[in-house]
């Protein structure tokens, strides 16, 4: 291999998503994620409904509200765990990820009154916690897979390339 050859094939910086879908982190996310969409759904289906029936008016709008909120939440956390995973299985090239991605939207939370909120079940007032901070996560993974400026694709200095892609990670654990 010719030295322009070896600069030619490593000149692209090194890809934080392709890392991350094959990392030991995504499997405990992707896990995570699924057990939560389950856990939430069998407890809307069950112990949710029956608890529900229960609630002040006000708080069964509030309860209404927050559960389809919440299974929203969980549709799009399934949703984006399963395209990583694909991309990472190889069932999905990065092109078709990011088409798909275009179709799949990770939206910010909203908040219902927390007067309302404190009167709703105690586990369906854990279950909104974990899996808001889960989505958080997964809006913070998704920004750093998405957000790399466009000149830094582009750009003939893959050290600059590397180093946003550093500064970017770090900046959000300050």
């Amino acid at each position: 291999m010719s030295s322009a050859d070896y600069h030619q094939i490593h000149r692209e910086p090194a890809s934080f998503g392709l890392g991350f879908v094959h990392s030991e982190a995504f499997s405990v996310l992707f896990q995570e994620g699924m057990e939560l969409v389950e856990e939430a759904a069998a407890y809307l289906d069950g112990q949710g409904r029956v608890e529900s029936r229960n609630l002040s008016r006000d708080c069964a709008l509030a309860y209404a509200n927050e559960s389809m909120q919440l299974t929203s939440r969980l549709m799009q956390i399934a949703s984006w765990l399963l395209l990583q995973r694909a991309l990472a299985d190889g069932d999905m090239t990065q092109h078709e990820a990011l088409q798909e991605k275009g179709r799949l939207r990770i939206s910010p939370l909203t908040v219902t009154p927390l007067e309302h909120l404190e009167e709703l079940p105690k586990v369906f007032r854990e279950l909104v916690g974990l899996t808001a901070r889960l989505h958080a996560r997964i809006l913070h993974l998704e920004d750093l897979l998405l957000e790399m400026p466009k000149e830094s694709h582009d750009s003939d200095n893959p050290v600059a390339a590397q180093r946003w892609l550093i500064e970017r990670a770090f900046s959000a654990t300050r």
